[in-house]
């Protein structure tokens, strides 16, 4: 179940909602928002509760003995082995097979299992080493009530795909939050934006993307590939620019607006990174609980840039290898990270900050540049692949610049690749805070602003179940991570 199918957005989130009205005090509405997302997990693999539960389990007892020792040995041991099992199992699952198959391509390993892969464990099991790391370092007390830890992990908000929301983030609302009526509404706004941005614009940038590149699920991907034109390809990278982005921010959006509207109040994960300046800036803007988690639980206890510049090097090395295998049991995962690691060390030591000193245009180009040939690198799991759109980009496959095909695809489709281009920068909410000003000094604009206040989510609600309405193309890119 997804949040952009109709049986989550028609059934099971009025239902959530309704029970969640009627529950008569907190320990109530906690017990509602647990059995529904217990039951959102299950629906994708019931088996998997059970890893879940265990896990937090694990960690529960883990963070309660490191809360009670005294001396710090102890602590530390204690923390040791509960991130040992949450990463042994994280590997397990996610890159056992994966090592496996290397295995017996090199060395002709005789037996490689298929391990199916826990929906969300990658953010869950990041969520949990945070609450055990937060608990040692006396940052957050541990929580006494298994329940309570169990609904912070499970919650169906952001246990699937993110946000990875701390523990310290939400500590005090799990058991403490109250209803606002203007929280509820910036909740439904920020939940139907979100369900806009992936009903209306991700999904069909998807479409495109495949259209102009390749499936990543046909049959005679490399053929394909180097058989497209120049143009074909640009366009591709672009529309799965634009699709990641539009795709993951959506469910960000979904996720922050339903757990605005009953109290709780997760931080941010994007800030327009496509309007970056630098590489530095990008991660600074994508993927915002992720990059931070890699600095605080990774980068600094290496050292951070404290250390010498060798050091600070390999430490930089690290995070962005991890970065690229948290992402997937491939190895253009690894090379992603790999790749983004070269780029924010020639800024860092090369570079120093020249790309935010260049004129806006410029640096635009640059940030997109490499970020465009950074995500063809994370579509394409074969590295063949890759290599053959990249070499196609500047017509090195004898693939010409562009067919009738692709002109004529550009021409339907150029409003629509304007409006998901507009889509991913602030402009819209800047017209939005220009209008609530002019409404504040101005009575008359007053009607217009609330007008489209109320309106909007109507409108959008409405446009997106139209789009939704017999529709195959609707997944989440990052279910897979």
């Amino acid at each position: 179940m997804v949040f952009s199918s109709l049986l989550f957005l028609y059934a099971f989130f009025p239902l959530n909602m309704l029970a969640y009205r009627i529950a008569p005090d907190i320990k109530a509405k906690n017990w509602v928002m647990l059995v529904f997302s217990l039951v959102f997990y299950a629906w994708a693999g019931p088996v998997y509760v059970l890893l879940l539960v265990g896990m937090t389990y694990a960690d529960y007892i883990a963070a309660l003995w490191i809360d009670a020792a005294k001396r710090k040995s102890t602590r530390k041991k204690m923390l040791f082995r509960g991130c040992a099992i949450n990463l042994g199992l994280l590997c397990v699952f996610k890159y056992l097979t994966f090592l496996l198959q290397n295995f017996h391509s090199w060395w002709g390993f005789p037996w490689v299992p298929q391990i199916a892969l826990p929906i969300g464990i990658s953010f869950y099991t990041f969520q949990l080493i945070s609450y055990m790391v937060d608990v040692y370092r006396e940052q957050v007390p541990a929580q006494k009530d298994f329940k309570v830890l169990l609904l912070y992990v499970s919650l169906f908000h952001q246990c699937i795909a993110g946000p990875i929301v701390r523990y310290e983030t939400i500590e005090q609302e799990l058991t403490g939050r109250k209803f606002r009526r203007s929280d509820m509404a910036g909740g439904i706004r920020r939940f139907t934006v979100g369900l806009a941005k992936k009903a209306l614009l991700s999904n069909y940038c998807g479409s495109l993307a495949d259209t102009f590149l390749v499936s990543t699920s046909a049959e005679g991907q490399l053929a394909t590939v180097a058989a497209r034109p120049a143009l074909s390809i640009w366009l591709g990278v672009l529309c799965y620019t634009l699709q990641i982005y539009l795709d993951f921010s959506a469910y960000s959006d979904m996720a922050i607006g339903m757990g605005q509207m009953i109290g709780f109040h997760y931080d941010e994960n994007f800030n327009y990174p496509y309007c970056a300046r630098s590489i530095r800036d990008f991660w600074r803007r994508w993927h915002i609980s992720l990059s931070s988690f890699f600095r605080d639980y990774v980068y600094i206890p290496l050292g951070g840039s404290r250390r010498s510049v060798p050091r600070v090097i390999l430490n930089l090395l690290v995070v962005w290898a991890l970065t690229g295998l948290w992402h997937g049991a491939s190895w253009n995962y690894v090379f992603w990270g790999l790749y983004y690691f070269v780029f924010l060390v020639l800024e860092r030591y090369v570079l120093r900050g020249l790309p935010e000193k260049m004129p806006h245009w410029l640096n635009r180009v640059y940030v997109l540049g490499i970020v465009g040939v950074g995500w063809l690198l994370f579509r394409c799991e074969d590295i063949n692949v890759f290599w053959a759109a990249l070499r196609g980009l500047i017509g090195l496959n004898g693939n010409g610049f562009t067919n009738y095909e692709t002109n004529l695809t550009l021409r339907s489709n150029l409003f629509f690749l304007i409006v998901a281009a507009v889509g991913c920068t602030p402009f819209v909410v800047n017209q939005g805070k220009k209008l609530a000003a002019r409404a504040e000094r101005k009575k008359g604009w007053m009607w217009l602003y609330q007008c489209i206040q109320m309106l909007s989510p109507i409108l959008l609600t409405l446009l997106s179940t139209a789009a939704l309405v017999g529709d195959s193309y609707n997944p989440f890119l990052y279910f897979r991570f």
